[in-house]
Formats: C-alpha cells, sequence, structure tokens
C-alpha cells in the first residue's frame, strides 16, 4: 500500500502517486484499476469526464468496494471540462461525474482548463468558480481545483476566490519543469500535481513524430542504470522528490505496479542537478495544437 501523502489545505491526505486514466480505452481501464486498487497498493485514482471512460470506471470502483476495500481509502478526482462552465452547468457535469463512477462524492474536483468552450465565450473563471464553490457546501466535492492554471491565472482567481483551489494539475516532467509556477502553487498551499510525469505525448500524432522521448535520454538512462531502476521511475521519483503527486497511466498490470515502487531509494543533490539540466520548457500538451490554435501558454 502506498502511504506518502501530501496534505490539501483542507487537511485531507492525497496519495502522492496515483493511477492517470487519460487515454486508458475504455475495454482496459477498468481492469487497470481493480488492479492498481486490488493488488499494486494504489489509493488515488484520476478521472475527467472528458476521459470518456469514467462508467466503466465506475464499474470497477464498485466491485472493488464490494471486495471490502472502503471508499474513504479511496482518493478520487475527476475534472470539469471546458463546455460546462456556465454556472448551471457546472452541478450538472459534476452529478453527471459522480452517477458514471458510481459515488457519493468526489475526493476532488479540478476545472480542466480556464477557458470556457466555445472560445471565445463570456462566461469567465470567476462564475465557474463560485458554482465549484457550492459543490463543497453541497458535500459533492471534498476538495475542488483547478488545472493547467498558469501563474496570472492563479493570481487571479486567488483574488475572488473564498475556497482558495486544493490543487493545481499541470504537465510536469523534466523537459517541462515549470520550477517558478510550482514553487508559487506549494507557497500558496496549493498542492501540485504533475500529469504526463513520463512526457507522454498529449495529441497523439498532432505534431508528427519527432517529439524528445524521455525514456531515452542519456542523463535518464544513466541514473537508471546506476540505481538499478526504469527510466520511469527516475522520472517519477524525481517528481515526488519536488513534493508534487503524480499521475502515470498505464494499462498494463506490471507496469502499473512498477509505476508505485518509488520508495525504496532517493536521488542525490547530483542526480537532481543533472535533471534540472535537462529543461526544454518542451509541452507535449498545448491547446496550440488544438483546432482554433489557442496561444494558452504563449
Amino acid at each position: 500500500m502506498i502511504k506518502e501523502n501530501l496534505k490539501l489545505n483542507t487537511g485531507a491526505e492525497m496519495p502522492l502517486v496515483g493511477l492517470g486514466t487519460w487515454k486508458s480505452a475504455p475495454s482496459e481501464v477498468g481492469r487497470a484499476v481493480e488492479y492498481a486498487l486490488t493488488e499494486a497498493g494504489y489509493q488515488h485514482i484520476d478521472c475527467a469526464a472528458v476521459y470518456k471512460n469514467e462508467s466503466e470506471i465506475g464499474e470497477s470502483l464498485t466491485k472493488v468496494f464490494n471486495r471490502g476495500i472502503q471508499r474513504e481509502n479511496i482518493f478520487i478526482t475527476s475534472k470539469l471540462w471546458d463546455d460546462q462552465h456556465a454556472r448551471a452547468s457546472v452541478p450538472k457535469a459534476c452529478k453527471k461525474s459522480l452517477q458514471d463512477l458510481q459515488l457519493d462524492y468526489l475526493d476532488l474536483y479540478l476545472m480542466h482548463w480556464s477557458v470556457a468552450e466555445p472560445f471565445p465565450s463570456a462566461i469567465s473563471v470567476r462564475e465557474t468558480w463560485e458554482a465549484m464553490e457550492d459543490l463543497v457546501k453541497e458535500g459533492l466535492a471534498k476538495a475542488i481545483g483547478v488545472a493547467n492554471f498558469t501563474g496570472p491565472s492563479l493570481i487571479d482567481l486567488l483574488t475572488y476566490a473564498k475556497i482558495k483551489p486544493a490543487v493545481n494539475q499541470i504537465e510536469l516532467h523534466p523537459y517541462n519543469q515549470q520550477t517558478r509556477l510550482v514553487e508559487f502553487c506549494q507557497k500558496q498551499g496549493i498542492v501540485v500535481t504533475a500529469y504526463s510525469p513520463l512526457g507522454s505525448p498529449g495529441e497523439v500524432g498532432s505534431r508528427g513524430s519527432g517529439e524528445p522521448i524521455l525514456f531515452d535520454d542519456p542523463i535518464i538512462k544513466e541514473i537508471a542504470f546506476r540505481y538499478q531502476k526504469t527510466p520511469a521511475q527516475i522520472l517519477l521519483r524525481w517528481a515526488i522528490e519536488r513534493r508534487t503527486v503524480v499521475i502515470p497511466k498505464s494499462t498494463h498490470p506490471e507496469r502499473i505496479k512498477s509505476n508505485a515502487e518509488l520508495f525504496d531509494f532517493s536521488l542525490t543533490a547530483e542526480d537532481l542537478e543533472k535533471i534540472a539540466s535537462l529543461e526544454r520548457r518542451h509541452r507535449f500538451v498545448d491547446p496550440w495544437d488544438w483546432n482554433g490554435h489557442l496561444p494558452y501558454f504563449d
């Protein structure tokens, strides 16, 4: 069982390692979730409505809970998609995720992006956030947060938020370290979750085949060889040593298990310095590549 946690500003404990479900096929995600929770020691599952697999995850969660695992011991995240930002749409979207996941509440509900669809939209982040705050008051979500928020977006949100975001989930890996944003969030009491912590391309085929592969980086391979660990384990260990939560995605049992075996070694200061040198500010997930070419991170 993975017992390493970070404390949210709500006082709740969030497991440092979770199973990501982005791009997990509906035919495979249920088995992956069941294995992670019953065999690999996970207590944290990261979901989202836009992943189109929450119904299958919900079926597996019910199986797992019926087998004796306590709901209160599992941390489950879902996310509000961009076309549901209107005040009246937020509770409907949350309740739909709860229905699909077969849950009474979420441990964490995130605003997936700070931009409403269709763009341009007259719906402000403030309108959406105030509706998110109501979810906490209604008991539908124990904590709320954001994803893909930049520093300026967070600074604006903090000026009016009655409930401070508990988490900012952002793309983090050695090629996109976002050190200043991570430090800012942590100073504000906002836990950072790293998605794509293994550098997985975000939009398959969107940029051709020239994407860098972190597993093949000579520095990562050298460190992995020295510790007799996999490159994935080195990347994930680097992330949790920054006190960021990681949610690597896999549907393969051996990789799910391996991705959680991170607590029997530590990286040295020299290792961390070498990995810090890999910064490229390279994003695998960038709305500029989507239809509409939104300069979200520019």
